[in-house]
């Protein structure tokens, strides 16, 4: 459970992530933000925007900017946080579609809530990682939600007893 529960609270960091790196369509006259030339980057800032070198000067200034200060974050990080930031990557990248469609939609339920609402469960969620397995947190068979019978992958009751019956041997 609580391995599962980490994530999907990874996938929905990372989603976070991606979606501050994510353009804002507007006209580039209305911003009057300059374009930023590839060539009038840091050496730090083009290792790590080194991804986008190809396309860089097509983007439009506001997504240059979103990503500037993305590169500036990743520059502030330490070593162990850019880490987990890989991490929480890694685990998106290895998300199903229908997972990283479902991550996207939690994650926009949790921005609709009011702000108290939002930090009740952050803090909820704090302490349920901080505490010891099983002292604290509900009994449930690997990551099922007892409401609606689903896992946390949004896997109903009969596809997991049919997996359990798969890895049971008959007698």
């Amino acid at each position: 459970m609580r391995r599962s529960l980490t994530r999907i609270w990874l996938a929905a960091c990372a989603v976070g992530l991606l979606a501050g790196a994510t353009p804002v369509l507007a006209d580039d006259a209305r911003r009057g933000q300059p374009l930023t030339e590839w060539q009038d980057l840091s050496p730090e800032q083009q290792r790590v925007l080194g991804q986008f070198r190809g396309r860089w000067d097509r983007m439009p200034p506001e997504q240059q900017q979103a990503l500037l200060r993305g590169a500036q974050r990743w520059e502030s990080l330490s070593p162990e946080q850019r880490e987990r930031v890989n991490e929480r990557a890694e685990q998106w990248r290895n998300l199903s579609p229908e997972e990283k469609q479902r991550v996207r939609e939690r994650a926009e339920r949790f921005r609709e809530l009011p702000p108290q609402e939002q930090q009740r469960l952050r803090e909820e969620y704090r302490r349920y990682r901080e505490s010891p397995p099983g002292q604290g947190q509900p009994e449930r068979k690997r990551g099922q939600d007892e409401a609606s019978g689903e896992d946390d992958r949004g896997h109903g009751r009969d596809r997991k007893d049919k997996a359990d019956k798969q890895d049971k041997p008959d007698r």
